[in-house]
């Protein structure tokens, strides 16, 4: 087939036939649980993936949990609240901003902002952003931007110990949530459900032991593009379809393509695709709408992001295999 912005174009009935099925057949013959929780953000991958739970087994069986902090954006809950109401599903709302401060996490983030910008206050917000291969070569350096109550932007680069420190006081979100999830999961005899799909999964957009953890990942194989396509086919709100793809991580509202991605999700989907299956270099730049040296950046990056993080694939390392216990 040739190589357009169609490629990636799916029967999204058969798909989510197809996926239904594989979820009934590992839920009942490898998971051996009675039901699914899904965490649901409001986004459009944790939507597609309540719908599909929710097709494979129904409602009765699927437990949805909307678990907002101090720092989600303003229309998290109201958004996850609209898709449950929509598949009707069982919901459970859990604020984990208490266990957030009880771990001390708005302090550490606070002072690993401190760290780039000292003056950086009570009622400021923030988010970490790369530049965008479109506008600046060279490596990807993060830097921190800050917003005053009074609307006054501040931008500094951040070094690397308030890098690693805003990341590690972040991903206590994720791992939080998962802990609740798994908590409903074990009282209920349930499978924790993932929302990856495959940039994400394969580019190593998630926390180890967080939003990486999962009995289940039901739309890791499909490109963004394709899920959005499951979502039209299965009704999703259109305020969600049309939301632009956001972390919902840090204070300041954040796209996806600012913290992680090189380009904006069609075109890094388009990416990817051509370099699983070596589409030359010169036919992405022109279905992509970028230059052959900003093409070959972004695989460049791809394949950085796959060595990077591979450790967050791993399982556990034994210094000898168990023979007896096989996965």
């Amino acid at each position: 087939m040739t190589f357009s912005k169609d490629i990636l174009t799916i029967n999204p009935e058969q798909e989510v036939e197809r996926i239904c099925y594989r979820l009934r057949e590992i839920l009942t013959k490898q998971l051996k649980r009675r039901g699914l929780v899904v965490a649901l953000s409001g986004g459009i991958d944790s939507s597609v993936t309540t719908g599909l739970a929710i097709k494979a087994i129904g409602k009765e069986r699927v437990m949805v949990l909307l678990m907002p902090e101090r720092h989600s954006s303003d229309d998290t809950l109201d958004l996850s609240q609209s898709v449950a109401d929509h598949f009707g599903a069982t919901r459970i709302h859990e604020d984990i901003s208490s266990i957030l401060e009880a771990v001390g996490f708005y302090r550490r983030y606070d002072d690993a902002v401190r760290m780039a910008i000292p003056e950086y206050g009570d009622r400021w917000k923030s988010k970490i952003v790369i530049p965008n291969v479109m506008q600046k070569k060279g490596f990807n350096l993060f830097s921190i931007v800050a917003e005053t109550p009074d609307g006054e932007i501040i931008q500094k680069r951040l070094p690397l110990k308030a890098y690693l420190e805003i990341v590690a006081a972040t991903n206590f979100k994720q791992r939080t949530r998962k802990m609740l999830e798994y908590y409903h999961a074990d009282r209920l005899n349930y499978a924790v459900t993932g929302t990856p799909n495959r940039l994400e999964y394969d580019q190593g957009f998630f926390v180890k032991l967080g939003d990486g953890a999962a009995d289940v990942k039901p739309i890791a194989h499909l490109y963004k593009t394709q899920v959005y396509q499951l979502a039209e086919y299965l009704g999703i709100p259109e305020n969600i379809r049309k939301r632009p793809p956001t972390t919902d991580t840090y204070s300041l509202a954040q796209g996806q393509d600012e913290f992680y991605f090189s380009l904006p999700y069609d075109k890094m989907d388009l990416c990817l695709y051509a370099k699983n299956n070596a589409v030359p270099v010169k036919e992405v730049a022109e279905v992509v709408g970028i230059t052959s040296e900003q093409v070959q950046v972004v695989l460049d990056d791809i394949d950085t992001k796959r060595v990077t993080t591979r450790y967050l694939h791993l399982p556990p390392q034994l210094v000898e295999d168990v023979k007896e216990i096989k996965y």
